[in-house]
């Protein structure tokens, strides 16, 4: 995992190289499953044309390679890898429930991809505590409450700061520094697919970046650059968003 984290972090200092897509499926039950699509494509081919010959470059990607390429657990990652710290029974338990796998395109590397299946609350608000350590690049609205019912939205979840950690959690302290004032080049896109089982009956609250796509879904699309610009102003920006479902 830590090879894929180098890469990702790697690949988010070649500006505009990545774009990261999200889908979260609410379920009747009041759990959701999340699953995040990391496209590192042009980065790899970018590396791969400037030094073609590097042995660090070779090594990197030879370790992506070593990884799975089917959804596998943290669990069962770390268990292999011999790297199993924990004995905590509230963390074994979420790194079940936490899935990866690298992506290839013509069996090249071109990615990887981050899964939280099944999640209820109380799964989630022990994967914040989880995180805290681990520093994973979570989509931050994950984190909005959904009871099965009815989704409220944060407005305030509208934000990298998950993957703003991560950046600097496997930097330089120099690079770091430098994470929050750069962070809207890194990316081409970034987005977010909210899905749910029931038709929507209503929405309550608007955003520029909200929009429902049919009766089943609604779409987050991130202003990168209206993110980080403090002048910027937006048409629609609600702290809440309710989305009630049938």
């Amino acid at each position: 995992m830590k090879k894929i984290l180098f890469l990702f972090t790697a690949a988010l200092f070649v500006l505009q190289s990545c774009t990261i897509n999200s889908e979260i499926v609410y379920h009747k039950d009041a759990a959701s499953t999340s699953v995040t699509d990391i496209d590192m494509r042009q980065f790899i081919s970018e590396m791969k044309a400037m030094t073609p010959d590097s042995l660090k470059q070779q090594k990197e990607f030879g370790d992506f390679d070593k990884l799975p390429t089917v959804w596998t657990s943290f669990l069962d990652i770390q268990q292999k890898e011999g790297k199993l710290k924990t004995k905590d029974p509230d963390s074994i338990r979420i790194m079940k429930k936490i899935f990866m796998k690298t992506n290839k395109e013509n069996n090249e590397p071109a990615g990887f991809s981050l899964k939280m299946d099944h999640f209820t609350q109380a799964d989630y608000q022990l994967l914040s505590n989880y995180n805290k350590k681990e520093k994973l690049p979570l989509d931050q609205n994950i984190f909005n409450h959904w009871d099965g019912k009815t989704l409220t939205i944060s407005t305030e979840n509208f934000n990298l700061k998950n993957i703003e950690e991560t950046l600097k959690s496997k930097t330089s302290k120099e690079e770091a520094e430098k994470v929050e004032g750069m962070i809207s080049m890194f990316f081409k896109s970034i987005g977010t697919t909210l899905k749910f089982e029931n038709k929507i009956k209503s929405i309550t609250g608007k955003h520029d970046w909200v929009k429902q796509i049919d009766k089943y879904t609604v779409k987050i699309e991130y202003d990168l650059k209206a993110m980080y610009d403090p002048e910027a102003q937006l048409k629609n920006a609600d702290k809440k968003i309710i989305i009630v479902t049938e």
